[in-house]
């Protein structure tokens, strides 16, 4: 299955869009994301997929990469930094 409106023939880099392979980057900060809600991520993303662009699981991947909030900045500074007054 397709995108709707797109031909099956359609093909981008020598593949038909089906057969892409998608890969998902999800990023959080390392403040205690559990296992299960990794997991629904994951499903959730890959489900997403399926529905929206009609990919198949197989092909689908989904990377969480937990950031220590050091290395994690916004408006001029870290995370640590804003969370220890209170933003």
């Amino acid at each position: 299955m397709v995108p709707m409106g797109i031909p099956d023939h359609t093909t981008l880099t020598g593949r038909l869009l089906e057969d892409r392979m998608p890969y998902v980057n999800i990023k959080v900060t390392r403040e205690g994301v559990t296992a299960e809600q990794k997991a629904r991520l994951i499903k959730g993303v890959t489900d997403l997929l399926v529905e929206v662009l009609g990919k198949k699981p197989a092909t689908i991947f989904v990377v969480i990469d937990e950031v220590d909030t050091d290395n994690w900045g916004v408006a001029g500074e870290s995370i640590t930094v804003r969370r220890k007054r209170g933003q």
